[in-house]
């Protein structure tokens, strides 16, 4: 997690350096209490609106009251807002803020307790009675959640003591007690390729995030040009784009525009492999001499979504000099995470 610790007196400045050691964090300390390793700040109000949107988690080395005045006016939703964690500048206790389980607050409180002995401080209601939470499963297994108002129901439901159904198309552990495998009844969870899939009369949808995009592209092409092929890929073959875990390309297009800024803005991971790394890929792909001849390679983007360790479920598909093949990634739903 790209993390961000912000301290405000002495002692908070000494915690901040095992804070941020422990989770490879940028440091901001007020003024009067920084160093030559941190940036230091005068306006926590003007420093909260920089760097909100930027970091994946924000540690606030202060009381928990001045933490969420702090970031109150920037909350938008769970499903994007970074973690929040206050921790005392005594290390005492460490509190999971905003995000606990989607934006990861829970595990960054706990591996900061761990870090500088303090107590964690988890108070979300699945934690406290160690029931199934469906968010912070999916969190933890890369599956994306179709409907925060489906797994409202579900927390609710497990909570409740409710009977409630799964479903689960990949290879998995143990189901919980909390679920029973079923394929219908009034309330369950699914996890599939599809959201469509509806076994239950309240079903909440859970994607694997597990698809590869290997692109290959002339140079210049502008990111929208390289987004429109890609989304029309997935759409022509009824595969759901938030799917879509990474891209992979030969290392030649690593500073590629095009490609660099679709991957910020999907969020997503750029791969690259070296032509040598390509041909060496297994499997029957499509053969370009003047890809080979250009660069090394006579295939791009089949052999880079393999090479990111996936099987190709769409072949290279080619539209105004630019290529995309997706691999899938093999999937293990783990519920003891």
């Amino acid at each position: 997690m790209k993390t961000a610790v912000i301290s405000f007196t002495e002692s908070g400045r000494l915690l901040s350096e095992r804070i941020a050691s422990g989770e490879n964090a940028f440091r901001y300390c007020f003024y009067r209490h920084t160093d030559d390793n941190a940036a230091a700040f005068t306006d926590l109000s003007a420093l909260i609106s920089e760097i909100f949107g930027k970091y994946d988690a924000l540690v606030f080395v202060c009381s928990v009251g001045i933490a969420v005045r702090a970031v109150a006016p920037h909350i938008r939703s769970k499903l994007t807002d970074p973690a929040v964690t206050a921790i005392d500048d005594g290390g005492r206790y460490a509190v999971s803020v905003l995000s606990g389980h989607i934006g990861g607050a829970n595990d960054l409180t706990e591996n900061i307790a761990e870090t500088v002995g303090a107590i964690p401080v988890i108070t979300t209601s699945t934690d406290v009675h160690g029931k199934f939470s469906p968010d912070l499963f999916a969190t933890r297994n890369r599956l994306v959640i179709c409907g925060m108002n489906e797994a409202k129901a579900v927390a609710a439901a497990v909570l409740n003591g409710d009977d409630t159904g799964i479903r689960c198309d990949y290879p998995h552990s143990a189901f919980p007690p909390e679920l029973t495998e079923r394929g219908g009844g009034d309330i369950g969870v699914c996890i599939s390729g599809n959201p469509a899939d509806k076994p239950f009369a309240t079903t909440l949808n859970l994607l694997p995030a597990n698809l590869i995009a290997g692109i290959g592209c002339k140079k210049g092409t502008p990111c929208d040009s390289i987004m429109t092929h890609i989304i029309g890929i997935f759409r022509d073959n009824g595969i759901d784009i938030r799917r879509l875990a990474a891209v992979a390309t030969i290392d030649i297009k690593a500073d590629e525009a095009g490609i660099k800024d679709l991957c910020e803005r999907f969020s997503l991971p750029l791969i690259t492999f070296t032509a040598e790394e390509l041909m060496s890929a297994e499997g029957n792909f499509a053969h370009s001499d003047f890809v080979e001849r250009t660069t090394g390679a006579d295939n791009v983007c089949e052999r880079a979504a393999v090479c990111g360790g996936g099987s190709i479920i769409v072949p290279k598909t080619a539209r105004n000099g630019i290529t995309a093949a997706v691999a899938e990634l093999p999937v293990f739903i783990d519920f003891e995470r």
